[in-house]
């Protein structure tokens, strides 16, 4: 074989192996693959991402956003909801809300229709999500647990059917074991807008440092 015609086949190859196809083919198992990233021009991205649909290599899951999941049996796995919305939205100040906040704390047996979310930036289209904006960026710093915790602040008498008391227990048990931030938590909730959740977070402030003053008494 030739020089020329050895250069041009590893280019040819080379070429091949920055086609959108390829691009997708390469693409790990339970990943997102998004058109943007494509290599190639915007119509090859969109022919290849709707070919590799309409094979089963990908599935769509919102505009220009779409999942290599891995191969089973039974079909493809899809992404789960918080997935998708943490590839949507990242994962600075989101976290749930409602009744998914206080399941995250499993401090309810309700089961709401969607998974609520609360977070910093608005993102249209996310398949069985509830989103609401919140405007405080000091939650930019906060877990998914811990966005929880301020959002069951904001009405804990709905959305805590435990009551007040097996809240505090939970937020004393996860602060033991390092699950949670409670003093970065408090200082968020203290800085929100809401009256209410300022109100809560002083009040389970008190609660914490009366049960750690009593277990030391009882020591």
């Amino acid at each position: 074989m030739t020089e020329n015609m050895t250069s041009r086949r590893m280019t040819t190859m080379a070429r091949s192996m920055t086609t959108p196809a390829a691009a997708i083919r390469s693409a790990r198992p339970r990943s997102f693959v998004r058109l943007e990233t494509l290599p190639g021009a915007d119509a090859a991205r969109r022919k290849a991402a709707s070919r590799a649909v309409a094979e089963g290599e990908l599935i769509k899951v919102r505009h220009g956003l779409y999942y290599r999941g891995a191969k089973t049996r039974y079909g493809m796995t899809r992404p789960s909801a918080v997935e998708v919305a943490f590839e949507a939205l990242g994962r600075k100040g989101v976290g749930p809300a409602g009744f998914s906040a206080a399941r995250e704390w499993s401090l309810t047996t309700q089961l709401p229709p969607a998974l609520h979310l609360a977070a910093l930036k608005p993102a249209k289209d996310l398949p069985g999500v509830t989103l609401t904006i919140r405007s405080n960026l000091d939650r930019v710093d906060l877990t998914f647990k811990e966005v929880a915790l301020v959002e069951l602040l904001r009405d804990p008498e709905v959305y805590v059917e435990t009551g007040w008391p097996a809240l505090v227990e939970l937020v004393a048990i996860a602060e033991s074991a390092h699950a949670i931030r409670i003093g970065k938590v408090l200082a968020v909730a203290a800085s929100e807008r809401d009256v209410a959740t300022r109100a809560n977070a002083a009040r389970l402030r008190a609660d914490l440092a009366a049960r750690s003053h009593a277990g030391h008494a009882a020591a």
